[in-house]
C-alpha cells in the first residue's frame, strides 16, 4: 500500500512512434487511468493487478502486478506500447522486455501540473491527440481554479500520514505534498530525504501537526486508535485525524482534482473548528 500511496509519477520520457499505437499495456493502475482519460481506452491490451478505475480498464487481461510483471504473458499481449511506471516498475522488468524488442516508454510526473502533460504525451502515442489535448486543458483550467480559490487559505500544519507502523510520509517531491501546499497546508515532512520515509512518533510530536490525513483505504480504526495516547500532538487533542479518498491523490490522473478538492475542503473545516492564533 505504501508504494502505491507515495508514488509520483512525470511527465512521458522517450520518443514516441511514427504510427498511433493500437495494442497498450500499461504497468501501473495509474497509467491505465491516463491512457482512457487520453481517448484510447479501447486500445489497452493489458493492465496489472488493482486496476480498477474506469471500469472498461478494469476487465482488461492482467500481466502481474506493478511491481511483478509478467513478461511472457505481455509477450503474448502483441502490443506496439507498453507504459512503465517511473517510481514504481522495476528497471530490471523494462530491461527484460526491451530485450523481447517490446517498446516501452516511461511516464513520470513530478508536479501537479505535469498530469496535464503526460496526458497529451499518451494522447500523442495513442493517436488520440484531440480528446487528450481536451481533457488536459480541463484538468489545467480545473487546477487553476483551485489554486486561485485557496491562495489566501490561513495555513495549517499537515501530516499525511501512510500505514499504521511504522508511519510513513511524504516529502516535498510528492504530488500529494503540493496537493497540501496547494489547500494552505504547510507539509511537516516536506524535508524528507525520500519521496516517501518512516517518521517517528517523537518526530511527528516535534512537527506537531494541526491536522493528520490519512487513506481510507488504510485500516482507519487502527490509525485512530495508535494516536490514542498522544494528546500532546495538537491534531490528536482538537480531534483532526480525517481519512479520504486516497486513490484520488496518489494516482496522477485527472481525477486528482476530486482529490485536491476532497482536501481543501476538509482543510477549511479544520480551520472553522481552529480559530487562527491572535
Amino acid at each position: 500500500m505504501i508504494r502505491a500511496l507515495v508514488a509520483t509519477l512525470a511527465a512521458l520520457a522517450g520518443g514516441g512512434s511514427a504510427a498511433a499505437a493500437e495494442r497498450i499495456v500499461t504497468l501501473a493502475p495509474h497509467l491505465a487511468e491516463l491512457v482512457c482519460a487520453a481517448g484510447a481506452c479501447d486500445k489497452l491490451a493489458g493492465v496489472v493487478a488493482h486496476t480498477d478505475y474506469p471500469p472498461p480498464a478494469a476487465g482488461r487481461p492482467l500481466v502481474g502486478d506493478a511491481y511483478n510483471v509478467n513478461a511472457e504473458r505481455v509477450l503474448e499481449l502483441n502490443p506496439d506500447l507498453i507504459l512503465a511506471w517511473d517510481g514504481g516498475t522495476a528497471r530490471a522488468t523494462v530491461e527484460r522486455l526491451e530485450a523481447l524488442k517490446l517498446p516501452v516508454r516511461w511516464v513520470r510526473i513530478r508536479r501537479l501540473e505535469e498530469v496535464a502533460d503526460a496526458l497529451e504525451r499518451v494522447g500523442e502515442l495513442a493517436g488520440s491527440s484531440g480528446p487528450a489535448h481536451a481533457e488536459a486543458a480541463r484538468y489545467r483550467e480545473g487546477l487553476a481554479r483551485l489554486r486561485r480559490r485557496y491562495a489566501a487559505a490561513r495555513k495549517l500544519r499537515v501530516l499525511y500520514q501512510l500505514e499504521v507502523e511504522p508511519i510513513y510520509s511524504v516529502n516535498r517531491d510528492s504530488p500529494i505534498s503540493q496537493a497540501i501546499e496547494l489547500c494552505g497546508g504547510v507539509n511537516v515532512f516536506a524535508a524528507l530525504p525520500q519521496i516517501a520515509a518512516p517518521v517517528g512518533r517523537e518526530a511527528v510530536l516535534k512537527a506537531d501537526p494541526e491536522v493528520i490525513v490519512f487513506g481510507r483505504q488504510d485500516d482507519v480504526a487502527a490509525i485512530r486508535a495508535s494516536w490514542a495516547r498522544w494528546d500532546r500532538v495538537s491534531a490528536v487533542r482538537d480531534g483532526q485525524l480525517h481519512a479520504l479518498d486516497a486513490d484520488l491523490l496518489a494516482r496522477a490522473t485527472p481525477r486528482m482534482l476530486d482529490g485536491i478538492g476532497q482536501l481543501c475542503e476538509l482543510l477549511g473545516r479544520a480551520r472553522s473548528l481552529s480559530p487562527a492564533p491572535k
